[in-house]
């Protein structure tokens, strides 16, 4: 896996192959107020997502109201479903969102069949139900109406402080059925996250929805993914991250560390050399051309984040699985030892900036 110089194409507006093939696609709609974003009206067929059998993942329905998002966020593994409209991972990704107008209506539907037998649908696990989109095209309140008439238990991972806007619909919903909501929250520095997820709404503003939703009697879970290396994994960020959570009101954290998957990598990798050229090396160490961190890593982090989870009073979800057969390469790196060569140079390349700071204000006086 090249780290260096890397590009991905970016498909222009006006050619879109694989939307011209889309015979449901009503319209394409450009507005001031999403500036460089284009929405791909559409009607959709079918509402719920059936997740393969034997996953990792503790449900067994989705629904994706949208495809794409403007977050933005640079590691999101969902970059790559893009190529199935011939879009590309990477700027088509964050500015080409297919939005399907119709999916209430078609929800509803779906929920009718004999067939359904009410079991656990998860939203915000492909694409996020919450991003700014929804300001405009109103979705989730007509879905969340339909789950919860059919009585249907639902769960909703988001980004979103637009959450907030259908608390008084979930609290009525959770009358009648079981709802979990979940905030994802990877970046407790400012700096940090707003050239990593440049579209989301800030921190503070995510914690402060959290706040909104324990508040209104939910019990509210953060997820920290991914934790990022040599980046947010260090010892303080956490404890200063864990802290804030619990202020806000949360009852349990999930964290992973970042997988690189094709489509994912080589978008992040971008940022990487834009912005922390000097962790490009380690990264490549780290990575190499696998997905995963070894799990040497992944250990390390768990001896870390585990305590201070328990110790900040917070419940943990399992966390850190890493399925499948791709982390063949991530577990050889383990016996060579990389990330823990790579941990050691970023450390000392910290050391050295801090001395290198210091020398520099002494001399101004």
């Amino acid at each position: 896996m090249r780290w260096e110089g890397q590009a991905l194409e970016a498909t222009e507006p006006d050619t879109l192959p694989g939307l011209a093939k889309i015979s449901n696609l009503i319209r394409s709609v450009q507005t001031p107020e999403f500036a460089g974003v284009t929405f791909h009206e559409v009607a959709a067929k079918s509402a719920l997502n059936k997740v393969p059998a034997g996953g990792p993942v503790p449900f067994g329905w989705t629904i994706n109201p949208y495809r794409g998002c403007s977050h933005a966020c640079v590691y999101c593994f969902a970059r790559p479903s893009h190529r199935y409209l011939e879009l590309d991972a990477g700027t088509d990704f964050d500015t080409q969102v297919i939005v399907k107008v119709n999916v209430a209506e078609v929800l509803r539907r779906d929920l009718a069949r004999p067939s359904w037998a009410g079991e656990h649908v998860a939203l915000g696990t492909n694409t996020d139900p919450y991003q700014r989109a929804e300001g405009r095209y109103r979705l989730m309140p007509g879905i969340i109406s339909a789950l919860a008439e059919a009585r249907t238990p639902f769960s909703i991972l988001t980004k979103g402080t637009l959450l907030r806007r259908d608390l008084p619909l979930l609290v009525d919903a959770a009358r009648s059925v079981d709802i979990q909501l979940a905030m994802s929250i990877a970046i407790f520095d400012d700096d940090l996250q707003s050239t990593m997820e440049p579209g989301t709404p800030t921190t503070a503003a995510r914690l402060s929805t959290v706040a909104a939703a324990a508040d209104a009697g939910f019990r509210v879970s953060v997820f920290m993914m991914p934790i990022l290396p040599f980046l947010t994994d260090g010892e303080a960020h956490l404890d200063a991250a864990l802290a804030r959570i619990k202020a806000a009101g949360a009852t349990q954290v999930t964290y992973s560390s970042l997988h690189l998957r094709p489509g994912v990598k080589e978008w992040f990798a971008r940022w990487l050399n834009t912005y922390r050229p000097d962790l490009t090396p380690r990264y490549r160490r780290l990575y190499g051309d696998g997905a995963y961190a070894p799990k040497d890593y992944r250990r390390h982090l768990a001896s870390v984040i585990r305590p201070l989870i328990a110790a900040h009073g917070l419940a943990q979800a399992e966390a850190d699985a890493v399925p499948g057969s791709g982390t063949a390469r991530a577990e050889a790196r383990d016996g060579n030892g990389e990330w823990r060569r790579a941990r050691v140079a970023s450390q000392a390349q910290a050391a050295m900036q801090v001395q290198a700071a210091a020398a520099s204000e002494s001399a101004l006086f």
